[in-house]
């Protein structure tokens, strides 16, 4: 009796697929988009019914996504009173920015410190950030985007995974505020000259004093929390 041919191993994993990118993504990302843009102000009742029949898919992917938006502080969900478009505080804003502080402050510290790739890092982020500004044609969610990476890769100067993560959730707290302060003022060109101005005085080595580094992000980050108040009309 001739051998059997034996079965070939099946690949682990060989039945699974994904999507390249979901309907859920594709609506949270026009949704997001809409609330960068101004299209979708502060406030705004997110409406499942109405979004769904807007953007042609079912109320289940909208209240999917829309879940999306509430996880990343850029709606909230209330009971009773469903889904709207977050709206910054005055309050939230002045102690995000009181933790910047903290976590930047001692990213600024640590440059002597730290090694050429988070250096290189801090370079290329402000780079991809004044590039974004001074080309014009970004959108302001990508404007919002590229300036928080730089704000984030200054912690990474610290070599500490966890206050990365917590400056990140930070910077999606702030992420809505800034992006209609953007909007509202078209200020991102100020903004680009500063940060350069900040990497400058680390690239000197001037840390300290009153002309330092570290003070000027201590000016900076203030600035920016009396900016989105007053922009805001805030209380």
């Amino acid at each position: 009796m001739p051998a059997s041919t034996p079965t070939p191993a099946r690949a682990p994993f060989a039945t699974l697929s994904v999507e390249h990118a979901s309907t859920v993504s594709r609506v949270a990302t026009e949704l997001r988009r809409a609330v960068f843009e101004g299209e979708l102000e502060s406030g705004t009742p997110l409406r499942e019914i109405a979004l769904a029949e807007s953007l042609g898919v079912s109320r289940p992917t909208v209240r999917e996504a829309l879940t999306v938006l509430v996880a990343e502080g850029l709606a909230t969900r209330e009971p009773h009173r469903g889904v709207t478009v977050a709206t910054p505080r005055a309050e939230s804003v002045r102690d995000v920015c009181r933790a910047r502080w903290v976590l930047e402050g001692a990213g600024v510290r640590a440059w002597a410190t730290a090694d050429d790739v988070r250096r290189e890092r801090v370079r290329e982020t402000l780079v991809a950030y004044t590039s974004a500004v001074r080309g014009g044609d970004a959108s302001y969610e990508e404007l919002n985007e590229r300036h928080l990476s730089f704000h984030v890769s200054l912690v990474e100067l610290t070599g500490s995974p966890r206050l990365v993560q917590m400056a990140e959730a930070l910077m999606d707290e702030l992420k809505l505020a800034l992006a209609q302060v953007d909007r509202l003022n078209r200020n991102a060109h100020n903004e680009a000259e500063s940060h350069e101005g900040l990497v400058k005085l680390l690239e000197a080595g001037n840390l300290d004093g009153p002309s330092g580094a570290y003070e000027f992000l201590r000016r900076h980050i203030d600035d920016a929390e009396v900016e989105v108040i007053e922009a805001l009309g805030l209380e």
